[in-house]
């Protein structure tokens, strides 16, 4: 197998946040030098120039997370026909529906793409169901086909997953129209509770199993609050009782090498609650896992 070249994407964007100070997340990290390692080997990890809105403000949040899911899926798709392995790093999770927007449509119309979602929420809102209206509540939900048809159709109209093709890993914090709209599609739900009693790393395989079973290939998109704040402070909306980041890396690592995985994105790293920075050695740590 020939090594891909890792193409980091950063996405300088905080607008379907509350809290839009994860837009600095990526250039902190890159700036930093958090992924030196990584950088130095042979044909490795290359930072490609950040997604950002060209006229930061003023901008509709809506308008501003399409016009940067749209630059972000064409980016991904860019390197993906080089042969690349993007690794987006966010930015809050709106981007999502760039990524794997982008990541659809570089496989074709005809493919399913499956997706592991690692996250303490559901993402799975809709402009209908959201009492705050943030976007980045809603990126499962529109690359489901769900909500708002501004976000769902971003490169190309309908659904870019189906939820026999979806495995959400980490949940616990999320509101009941987010459980009645995944329950409804079928996608499977990994709660915590199930993590904790049969352990990441059995649950992460068995996901595997079941976004590779009808697909062409998969992707993983992490979530930081998954993380238990006390190993990841440095995000927007942490959420007691999540995820150890040895557990993390052992569990991603079952992916490493993996010619099926097509890319990957770390999202909503807010570097001004990171103390200490231990947020994002974690990303370190969790790319370091995935990258061969």
């Amino acid at each position: 197998m020939v090594p891909r070249r890792v193409a980091v994407i950063g996405v300088a964007s905080g607008y379907g946040a509350g809290d839009p100070a994860c837009q600095d997340g990526s250039e902190v990290i890159r700036a930093l030098r958090f992924l030196s390692d990584l950088e130095a080997v042979d044909d490795g990890l290359h930072w490609d120039e950040p997604i950002r809105l060209a006229q930061p403000h003023p901008a509709a949040a809506l308008d501003a997370v399409e016009n940067i899911a749209g630059q972000l899926a064409d980016r991904v798709g860019q390197h993906l026909e080089q042969g690349d392995f993007p690794l987006v790093i966010g930015g809050d999770h709106s981007c999502a529906i760039g990524t794997w927007s982008g990541v659809k449509r570089a496989l074709g119309a005809s493919a399913r793409l499956g997706l592991i979602w690692i996250d303490a929420h559901m993402d799975s809102h809709t402009m209908a169901t959201s009492a705050t209206r943030h976007i980045h509540g809603m990126p499962l939900a529109s690359l489901l086909g769900q909500g708002d048809p501004r976000l769902c159709g971003v490169a190309g109209a309908g659904p870019k997953l189906l939820p026999a093709d979806v495995c959400l890993i980490g949940v616990r914090s999320f509101e009941a129209e987010e459980i009645v709209l995944l329950r409804q599609l079928g996608v499977r739900v990994y709660f915590m509770h199930e993590v904790r009693r049969r352990g990441l790393s059995e649950v992460f395989a068995e996901a595997l199993c079941r976004v590779t079973a009808q697909t062409r290939g998969y992707g993983i998109s992490i979530d930081l609050d998954a993380l238990d704040p006390a190993q990841g402070p440095g995000v927007g909306t942490p959420v007691p009782g999540g995820l150890l980041r040895a557990d993390m890396t052992d569990a991603l690592a079952l992916a490493r090498g993996d010619e099926r995985l097509l890319a990957v994105e770390i999202v909503e790293y807010n570097p001004y609650r990171d103390e200490h920075f231990v947020t994002a050695r974690a990303i370190h740590d969790l790319c370091r896992s995935l990258l061969p």
